[in-house]
């Protein structure tokens, strides 16, 4: 038989089972926000207490495992740091705000964080799943220019529904076997996005650099990055084949404003108002199709990105980075997939030079790549262009798996929580 239920008065909950009751976080818990450790912790604090921060949030995990830095109680007082206790209830009030976790040890927080110790009347899981759900009105509450982030004021403030204590465990045991299936699927399916991710680096260094007849004679190239080519591949400097395009948009003329992104050179909105944007578009270069844009800047501090983009239409984008432009007689694309083979091997990093480690033309242009004929490296191009699509789609293919199983336990985490459904 259906439970009776009431309005809760909050738009974003819904209707409640009559017996339960709509409490602010504050009456649930104790809130503590953290502290960023003094430069001399070392001073105070030698031992294994983990401290964290917004970043070792995983949005996946229930507990949170794993901190950045070791310290210890020693000088508690004089470094004056909170320590939560296990199964304290960690909520990242910045970026990403609404991320949630459940401590498996005692530890500090930093103060992108705000740590909950909960008292008798509710448990931390519980706890941990109604956070866990309500990400979007927490951005929604967020504010702030340099970075968005929730007060702790209006956290403790936040209201959501308590189940009888009796009921709480029955919830909470109930999503955690859900909850878990679920994230074993999740994990196998993010488990085959990495193999395919992997799948593709590889079939693309291989072909770029062994070209598509696997019984070609084969010569040394003595580049250590790869050992062999084919041996009537030729190998000349980057310079060779390109020349350095600067073409400024000095009048503001040009307004198709594009942007190197994981990869891609994507469109951006000209006229956008948010992020940073420069005083004008005036010394941005003015590019073609076929270009190849090199990100030369951080080389040192910036070992994740990926710093080569195909240019595939006439537009603009920031001086900053160097546009390698096609000479006659060679197809642009095998060079675009060759230089992506040497930015996922992390080649470029070890020619950088300066504070910055950046890179200039001049020097980045003495970069040897290898030749094959004109012919063969338009079918080497055509053979990846198809293999990456067809494994990027199975990629894309997941995502939606994965981003429809997010949703799905969302959902549940909803349900149940709010009562709407009830653990039979």
């Amino acid at each position: 038989m259906a439970r009776e239920m009431k309005n809760s008065g909050v738009k974003w909950i819904g209707e409640i089972p009559r017996g339960w009751k709509l409490v602010k976080v504050k009456y649930v818990s104790n809130i503590a926000s953290g502290t960023t450790p003094a430069s001399n912790i070392e001073d105070y604090w030698d031992g294994e207490i983990r401290w964290i921060t917004p970043a070792d949030f995983k949005t996946s995990e229930k507990w949170i495992k794993t901190g950045r830095r070791n310290i210890t109680e020693k000088g508690r007082q004089a470094s004056h740091l909170t320590i939560f206790p296990t199964s304290s209830v960690i909520f990242s009030k910045r970026a990403p705000i609404g991320q949630v976790g459940i401590t498996t040890e005692k530890l500090c927080i930093n103060q992108g964080c705000l740590g909950c110790i909960t008292n008798e009347i509710i448990s931390p899981t519980i706890l941990y799943y109604l956070l866990s759900v309500f990400t979007e009105q927490f951005e929604l509450l967020g504010s702030g220019t340099t970075f968005k982030e929730i007060s702790a004021t209006k956290f403790a403030s936040f209201s959501i529904p308590l189940p009888p204590f009796s009921e709480q465990k029955t919830i909470a045991d109930f999503l955690d076997k859900k909850c878990a299936e679920i994230d074993g699927l999740l994990a196998d399916l993010e488990a085959e996005v990495k193999t395919l991710a992997e799948y593709k680096k590889s079939i693309i260094a291989e072909t770029v650099t062994r070209g598509l007849n696997p019984n070609a004679p084969m010569k040394q190239s003595g580049i250590p990055w790869a050992e062999t080519i084919p041996a009537h591949w030729d190998i000349h400097p980057i310079y060779y084949y390109f020349t350095q395009r600067i073409h400024k948009n000095i009048f503001g003329i040009e307004q198709n404003l594009l942007s190197l992104s994981y990869g891609n050179i994507i469109r951006k909105d000209i006229n956008t108002t948010g992020g940073l944007l420069p005083a004008s578009y005036n010394t941005y270069n003015i590019v073609e199709a076929n270009d190849i844009v090199i990100r030369p800047t951080d080389l040192q501090n910036d070992k994740r990105s990926l710093r080569t983009g195909f240019v595939k239409e006439h537009g603009i984008i920031t001086s900053a980075y160097i546009t390698l432009q096609p000479k006659d007689n060679i197809h642009s694309p095998y060079f675009h997939y060759l230089l992506h083979s040497y930015d996922i091997k992390k080649v470029f990093y070890n020619m950088g030079n300066g504070v910055r480690q950046g890179l200039n033309y001049s020097e980045f242009s003495r970069l040897m790549v290898f030749e094959p004929p004109i012919e063969e490296q338009k079918n080497i191009a055509e053979f990846l262009d198809e293999k990456c699509a067809a494994i990027d789609q199975s990629i894309a293919d997941k995502q939606t798996q994965i981003e429809t199983l997010k949703a799905y336990k969302s959902s549940l985490i909803y349900e149940y929580v709010t009562g709407k459904k009830q653990v039979i």
